[in-house]
């Protein structure tokens, strides 16, 4: 069997690059189906559901590089006539469903590839290079415009592999050429080919079709993507104002938790602190703090979900985290000393943090790190490889002073 095509049949390399991407597709369709409908409300069930996200992930990367070596190696090779050219509809559907394929092996990868590179967390794909892409940032409204783009690509993939798998069944039943047995091994006997017709309506078919499918795909992500931005409900997030001396002008209160070994970075949108804070005081007590945290505010990546379900933080339970603590001057800077209650938890912190004064503004970061268990966050995950105890929250925030 000769390595390239000719004028009627396809060569060994061709068949090959075919079987490979018929293998990786169909693998890919079957482990995303099965992967999106697992439940990850224990451990081992996180565990399996993540693993198998990351055998789809990185099974996907390695189909967008055979796509483009099967690409490449098409246009270096005479493509063999149709056997049906003469039944003109029935050719222009081939050519289109082909032409959409191929759109589909480049597409539905590199979406889902974005979509994980904008995304924090869950399921890392395995090759050396796979968790960033040049110029993607972690961003939310980016990662659900390209979620949404590698759904709605991966749907119309489908319906093409059907009708293509449909057009080779009908070949091979009913009208009895050779157009499925030249793709098999061996040299298929292929009569005189028909008048071939050569047309650029299947090219703009398929183009047509693509640039629909990428606008609905990234116009239901981009309004995804904008509603996880906008502020939580008020029924369960809104806090009130509270009275203080400082009154916080801005400020984030972030965090950063590690899952399957990559960071995931995470912020509340809704908190408040009340502060009382004599910037005279060389030592010893020089205020207070409580701050209020809306837990149903936080922003977690693709993991956000999951961290507010009753195994973590359960925030239908317990809406709110409470940190109250005396304010220190030490030698070495200041420390917010107090306890902090998430759920029904209450464990003492230290929060050391440095604090900048020009005149009535003041501009604070601090840094501690927590152990979810103390507060019986994610009780059932106790594998660290899977998620790890440790958790980092950072505080930035700028206040002024009353008058």
């Amino acid at each position: 069997m000769a390595l390239t095509n000719t004028s009627i049949r396809y060569g060994g390399v061709t068949k090959f690059f075919h079987w490979l991407t018929a293998l990786l597709i169909l693998t890919l369709i079957a482990l995303g189906l099965y992967a999106s409908d697992l439940p990850h409300d224990t451990q081992a069930a996180l565990t399996r559901k993540a693993w198998l996200f990351s055998l789809h992930k990185t099974l996907g990367v390695t189909v967008f590089f055979v796509a483009l070596a099967r690409i490449v190696w098409a246009f270096t090779q005479p493509k063999p006539g149709l056997l049906n050219a003469d039944h003109r509809l029935e050719s222009w559907l081939a050519e289109t469903v082909h032409w959409v394929l191929y759109g589909s092996l480049v597409i539905v990868p590199l979406a889902g590839w974005i979509n994980h590179a904008a995304a924090s967390g869950f399921a890392p794909i395995w090759w050396p290079l796979g968790q960033s892409l040049p110029f993607i940032p972690k961003n939310t409204t980016v990662e659900h415009a390209f979620g949404a783009l590698h759904v709605i690509s991966g749907k119309l993939l489908i319906g093409a592999l059907i009708l293509h798998i449909a057009g080779a069944v009908k070949h091979h039943v009913v009208d009895r050429d050779s157009t499925l047995r030249r793709m098999l091994p061996g040299e298929a006997v292929v009569g005189p080919l028909p008048a071939q017709h050569h047309s650029a309506a299947p090219v703009i078919t398929a183009t047509v079709v693509w640039v629909a499918a990428i606008a609905v795909g990234l116009g239901l992500g981009l309004g995804l993507g904008q509603q996880s931005d906008q502020p939580a409900p008020t029924e369960t997030a809104a806090l009130e104002d509270v009275a203080s001396d400082w009154q916080v002008q801005d400020g984030t209160i972030a965090l950063e938790v590690t899952q399957f070994g990559s960071v995931v970075a995470g912020s509340f949108a809704d908190w408040t602190s009340a502060i009382t804070f004599d910037d005279t005081v060389q030592s010893g007590k020089a205020g207070d703090v409580t701050t209020t945290v809306a837990i149903p505010s936080l922003s977690l990546g693709s993991v956000t979900d999951q961290a507010m379900g009753a195994d973590f933080f359960n925030s239908e339970a317990f809406p709110t985290a409470i940190f109250q603590a005396d304010i220190n001057a030490t030698a070495d800077g200041y420390v917010a000393a107090g306890s902090l209650t998430i759920k029904d938890q209450t464990m003492p912190v230290d929060l050391p943090f440095t604090l900048t004064l020009e005149e009535d503004t003041a501009r604070m970061t601090g840094s501690t790190t927590l152990d979810r268990r103390n507060f019986g966050i994610g009780e059932t995950v106790t594998d660290e490889s899977t998620l790890a105890f440790s958790v980092t929250v950072n505080i930035d925030l700028t206040a002024t002073r009353g008058q």
